[in-house]
């Protein structure tokens, strides 16, 4: 904000009261004084005449600012885009205002405290003459669960016994100290995460386990979960402003940097959120295209992600300011050019037209392979399922392979083939894909479209289960809805329940009655002897019809029903 110039509501000031209220600008205060006798007796008389509270913001060397004005209960303390506040530092302002009728610090102020992590927080109350009665005083207060702030003993409004300089060193070493802590444990970004929902509670748990599962995938250190149930959904912030304001304050308490939501944020409610906290939001979508960029290695699996992180962020593109420069302009332009937001929009759509031709060569050279393996009489199995169902544990398994596995949500991302031998002298391909999840992003289904139709080129899927999930039957139905969605129903399709090892007898009964199937220990050779052979009776029909050049166009009632 330009010196000199007023924030809030003058509008009915006398010309001469807002003179007045500008030359407060000229005041300077030594870097450790909260106030001087003077400035207390010119901003208090000047606040009561014009029945409205007057603010001060300060930097360390004593300059005043911002001038603030208010009406006759609070201040608006207006954006801070050149003070910014650091991990481990606080904002560099600390704020004076008046308060005309003797109260002490509002719940107002101490939320504006810790949220914009002000140095300082002081009222001049004043009685009802406008003579300075105290100043009350407040700080953040580093390392204290559950409390955010201290409001320290009144304050003599001539005199005040506090050194600001040196109680913000104190309390940034504090910070400071507190944050290198976190740093050097390497555990990444400390983050909570926030369902808001209208779905029954068990579910909402069930949805909080899962999104705790993909932050640790991700490397966040999740210190905090937050469940809110509510009738309907803000649409603007989907919880109350003032409910997120205190999640805010305790994510500042617990040294957190990151909020992630588990519903999915459209651009508006991203933006909203975000200039309310000030803290960085991300929503369940963006979570996992992070993890995807993580663990991408292959060019195409690279550039699935980028393309699908292009398509989540092309709506998300905003202005930083209104007095963004324009550029690129010239001789036939429009009118004085692009916005250098219309140039990263432009941009964005030409690197998607690109990365999508490429995609479409990967799609061009699949179906080339498909029609050789066809000649060559080879069926292909694709291995499907819920993401950290075991399907690459499978896949080492029945292959004798060594792809990289983890006990984490999408420890696999590049899709994996490998040649499997039965014992009656049958040859197959066994190809491993992506895991699914309940409401797959739409940018990550069209990005990776590529990949998924490696599973039309299948003559029989596995869908992999993790029986010992309770909530295997739910993520079972999710990764058929996806099949369906794909439109793969028509492939022959043999269910895999996984991890019997983890279940009772009893138990086990259960979900093969329930969920059908064969029940597997992918990690256990022996364990696989009837899936294989389940495997053989349904692929030796399929190789001999291939070896005969008929390609298979409908699957079997028999397998389906699995």
């Amino acid at each position: 904000m330009p010196m000199g110039r007023l924030s809030g509501n003058i509008t009915g000031l006398k010309p001469n009261q807002v003179r007045r209220i500008g030359a407060l600008y000229r005041r300077r205060l030594a870097p450790e004084t909260l106030c001087t006798p003077e400035l207390a007796n010119e901003l208090g008389p000047l606040s009561a005449e014009i029945h409205r509270q007057l603010g001060l913001l300060v930097d360390r060397r004593g300059r005043i600012v911002t001038v603030m004005v208010g009406d006759a209960q609070q201040i608006v303390i207006p954006e801070l885009e050149d003070f910014r506040a650091a991990p481990g530092r606080l904002r560099g302002l600390r704020c004076l205002h008046t308060h005309l009728k003797g109260e002490a610090l509002t719940r107002d102020d101490l939320t504006d405290l810790d949220l914009l992590r002000l140095d300082l927080m002081a009222a001049l109350s004043l009685d009802e003459n406008g003579q300075p009665v105290a100043i009350h005083v407040a700080h953040v207060l580093p390392g204290h669960q559950g409390v955010s702030h201290q409001v320290l003993p009144p304050l003599s409004p001539y005199h005040p016994d506090i050194d600001c300089l040196e109680l913000v060193r104190s309390l940034e070493a504090e910070l400071g100290r507190l944050d290198r802590g976190h740093r050097a444990d390497g555990s990444g970004e400390r983050a909570v995460l926030v369902s808001v929902t209208t779905a029954p509670r068990r579910q909402a748990v069930t949805a909080m386990d899962e999104l705790r599962q993909l932050a640790h995938s991700c490397g966040l250190t999740v210190v905090s979960e937050v469940i809110q149930q509510r009738r309907k959904i803000d649409p603007s912030l989907l919880l109350g402003k003032g409910k997120l304001q205190e999640l805010a304050i305790e994510a500042l308490q617990r040294s957190a940097t990151l909020l992630v939501f588990d519903q999915e944020l459209n651009p508006s409610q991203s933006r909203a959120i975000a200039d309310a906290i000030e803290m960085k939001v991300i929503d369940r979508t963006q979570l996992i295209l992070d993890i995807f960029a993580q663990r991408a290695q292959s060019r195409e699996g690279k550039l699935q992600v980028e393309l699908a992180q292009l398509r989540y962020r092309l709506p998300r593109l905003v202005g930083k300011n209104r007095a963004m420069s324009r550029l690129a302009g010239g001789i036939g332009g429009r009118g004085p050019g692009e916005t250098q937001l219309e140039i990263d929009r432009r941009r964005a759509r030409e690197r998607i037209g690109r990365i999508e031709a490429s995609l479409e060569q990967v799609r061009s050279r699949r179906r080339q392979q498909k029609a050789l393996r066809q000649r060559k009489a080879v069926p292909v199995i694709s291995l499907v399922g819920y993401t950290n169902a075991g399907k690459s544990t499978l896949l080492n398994t029945l292959t004798h392979s060594r792809v990289p596995t983890a006990d984490r949500l999408f420890a696999t991302l590049d899709p994996s083939s490998r040649r499997l031998r039965f014992p009656r002298d049958l040859e197959v391909i066994l190809t491993d894909t992506v895991g699914f999840i309940r409401d797959l992003p739409r940018e990550l289904r069209a990005a990776f479209q590529a990949t998924l139709e490696e599973l039309a080129l299948a003559d029989l899927l596995l869908h992999v289960i993790d029986a010992s999930d309770p909530e295997c039957q739910a993520r079972a139905a999710a990764v058929d809805a996806i099949i369906e969605d794909l439109e793969l129903q028509e492939i022959p399709l043999l269910r895999v329940l996984n991890k019997q090892d983890r279940l009772d007898a009893e138990t086990l009964a259960q979900r093969v009655n329930t969920l059908g199937g064969v029940p597997v220990c992918a990690r256990d050779a022996a364990s696989l002897t009837p899936l294989l052979e389940r495997m053989q009776t349904i692929l030796e029909p399929l190789a001999r019809r291939l070896a005969a050049g008929v390609t298979p166009k409908t699957s079997s009632p028999e397998v389906k029903a699995e």
